[in-house]
């Protein structure tokens, strides 16, 4: 097959734009001419970004790419994460200001954390954990709720120099005990349990039982947040309020070497080796607090910003912890679910801490979609001013819902395109600049440099799809896998070899303006009589009508196509259960949208779709389906039993 036959067919159009407000774009952080200034010298703009930081040692150069891809930024630096998220801020008198406006699920189950109390917090914590043994270099895993003392805990880690592996709270001991066994944790971190939709949800069991499979750990610190009962081992385990309450809260932070190594973060699934992503500390914290300076135009005198994230994912790290730490802002950190104890959770808390900037999934905003507006009305949240999405791509009808409903049509939608791998966002709107189309990432943000390439590396033309890749380097990328620089190679570097491109596996297109729009793993691109179609294109098709929530769209093996699309379709609430009719609606809707090359064989309608806990779906699963083979795995899903209603057939329609 030629390359050309290789490229993703580009599908959809898209002739919707949105101007910034002229109030934001005249007093940006960044304006248009930032792209050009940092392309004339990408390492000297890097070297300003850095300059946001407090540096121990200034760095002696900006840049080592001498053996690609193993990249050094800012050689011979030295700086402290800890201190440059909380110290430096109490230093510059703002101790008293607000850091985190924690919120439990349990209504009333607030508390305000003022920077000087965080620091406070953050130094005993520390001293507790070197008194546990816990020195610079070794590692210390992190399986905790989303309560203040996780993010105490990964700032602790950093303040002495002990990588962090923060674990999501919802992945099983099995899943836990690998992650513990690759990276050699010496302690972890923990709470009895957390609340989750209105219940409390144990999580020491599960560390308990992951011991019983490694034997690397030697301390388990526990933080009482439900108050269960748990089981207690006095040789291993230790009351958080027993080690970290009573230390003392005078704590000399140490500079560290820029490329030290800062928190190991394992990619999303259980079976196989672990593969776990290595972040440094200079280049790390120089791209995560710039890109949140950047892209959400952060002012941090007067913003309260919220990223609906959980900390075990790298959102999480990067623009709950990090990047918004660092810049010293306001920030609300929630527990639970967005519709626990009732829908308006999320909209009821921007309502009533003022939340200026809001950071959440499409699967979020896709869920609230199927709900429809009248929750959100509710509620008074003229306060925000920018909107982001994160994870996936973002549907177009789903980017303007969530501008029209959420926003009230007055705010930009940063549409961030990043990974796991390269630590904070690459491609972005900026909102005082980008006139935003529904649905696209747009371009790289100033200091990055990405393209869409064909299958001999060549960056294809306008209105062609392809392979997204990243052509050089940037100071927030992984270092390797840990323990694995041989995988990283291949994983990351082998594909574009010839020409020294990042390429972490997703396709994308470039429209006639040259925008970028991410079509999601190139795992997910189907061939149909030759042509090579998006899924992510289909998707959103089907979700511009107007009874649809949401779609997945997956390639089922074809006699006569070779491929032939099958989707997956939630409705809204007010379209009904839906029948032979709609179907036939939503067929013709898609051929209409896209052409008939697009049109669906079969339309499944679903009351929901597997979804990993980080909110991705799982497509590898809906496969099994289509093809009429045993389900595979299901250990990752948030909810396993949703397969088994997809698999039963329920509400299933077939279109020849």
């Amino acid at each position: 097959m030629s390359s050309t036959d290789e490229t993703i067919a580009n599908l959809l159009r898209e002739e919707r734009r949105f101007a910034p407000p002229e109030d934001l774009a005249a007093n940006a952080n960044l304006s248009a001419d930032a792209y050009e200034h940092a392309a004339k010298d990408r390492e000297a703009f890097w070297a300003e970004q850095a300059e946001r930081l407090s540096w121990d040692t200034k760095w002696d150069q900006v840049l080592d790419w001498s053996n690609p891809p193993f990249a050094k930024w800012y050689v011979g630096g030295k700086l402290n994460a800890a201190y440059n998220c909380v110290d430096r801020h109490v230093e510059a008198g703002k101790g008293d200001k607000v850091a985190i406006h924690w919120v439990g699920e349990p209504v009333d189950d607030t508390r305000d954390i003022t920077y000087a109390e965080l620091k406070d917090e953050v130094s005993k914590a520390a001293n507790a954990l070197t008194d546990l043994g816990v020195a610079a270099g070794d590692r210390v895993a992190i399986y905790m709720p989303m309560i203040p003392e996780a993010v105490v805990a990964m700032l602790a880690c950093a303040r002495i120099g002990a990588p962090h592996t923060v674990v999501f709270g919802g992945f099983s001991a099995d899943a836990l005990a690998s992650r513990l066994d690759d990276c050699q944790a010496k302690v972890v971190v923990t709470a009895d349990g957390g609340y989750r939709r209105g219940a409390a949800s144990a999580l020491k069991p599960a560390v308990d039982e992951a011991l019983t499979k490694t034997d690397v750990v030697e301390k388990v610190l526990v933080v009482r947040r439900t108050g269960q009962d748990v089981a207690w081992n006095d040789d291993v385990d230790v009351w958080w309020h027993d080690v970290v309450d009573g230390a003392s809260a005078e704590h000399t932070p140490e500079a560290f070497d820029s490329e030290h190594p800062l928190y190991v973060m394992y990619t999303s699934g259980t079976t196989g080796k672990p593969k776990g992503i290595l972040h440094t500390t200079g280049g790390y914290l120089t791209g995560s607090a710039y890109t949140h300076h950047a892209v959400f135009d952060l002012k941090p005198d007067t913003d309260v910003y919220w990223c609906t994230a959980d900390i075990g994912w790298v959102t999480g790290h990067s623009y709950i912890v990090y990047g918004p730490l660092a810049n010293g802002v306001t920030q609300v950190l929630y527990e639970g679910t967005p519709d626990s104890p009732e829908r308006g959770r999320w909209w009821k808390i921007v309502q009533d801490y003022k939340v200026t900037i809001f950071y959440t999934a499409p699967t979020a905003i896709r869920s609230f979609m199927k709900q429809g507006s009248e929750v959100p009305d509710r509620f008074d949240m003229s306060s925000l001013r920018i909107l982001g999405s994160v994870g996936e791509p973002i549907n177009p009808e789903a980017y303007v819902w969530y501008r029209h409903v959420v926003g009230g049509d007055r705010t930009p939608v940063v549409d961030t395109w990043w990974q796991t791998e390269t630590g904070s966002i690459l491609i972005s709107p900026l909102p005082g600049v980008t006139h935003g189309k529904p649905g696209s990432a747009m371009t790289p943000i100033p200091g990055i440099t990405a393209d869409v390439v064909d299958d001999e590396g060549r960056s294809v033309p306008n209105g062609s799809g392809g392979y997204l890749v990243v052509t050089s380097p940037w100071p927030s990328m992984l270092r390797t896998i840990w323990g694995d620089d041989q995988r990283y190679v291949d994983t990351y570097w082998s594909r574009f070899k010839a020409q020294g491109y990042y390429f972490a596996g997703d396709g994308a297109k470039k429209d006639e303006d040259g925008d970028i729009w991410v079509l999601g793993r190139v795992d997910d691109v189907m061939n149909v009589s030759g042509h090579r179609l998006s899924t992510t294109e289909i998707e959103s098709a089907l979700v511009s009508h107007p009874k649809v929530a949401e779609s997945a769209v997956v390639g089922a093996t074809d006699p006569d196509t070779g491929q032939a699309v099958v989707a997956y379709v939630i409705l809204r609430e007010e379209a009904g259960d839906g029948g032979p009719e709609i179907v036939k609606e939503l067929s013709d809707h898609v051929r209409t949208q896209i052409g008939p090359i697009a049109k669906p064989r079969q339309i499944m309608i679903v009351p929901e779709l597997p979804k990993t806990r980080s909110g991705k779906i799982m497509r590898r699963l809906l496969r099994d389906v289509a093809e009429k083979r045993e389900v595979g795995d299901t250990t990752t899903l948030a909810d396993s039993t949703i397969m088994d209603l997809i698999s039963a057939g329920q509400a299933t329609s077939t279109e020849d």
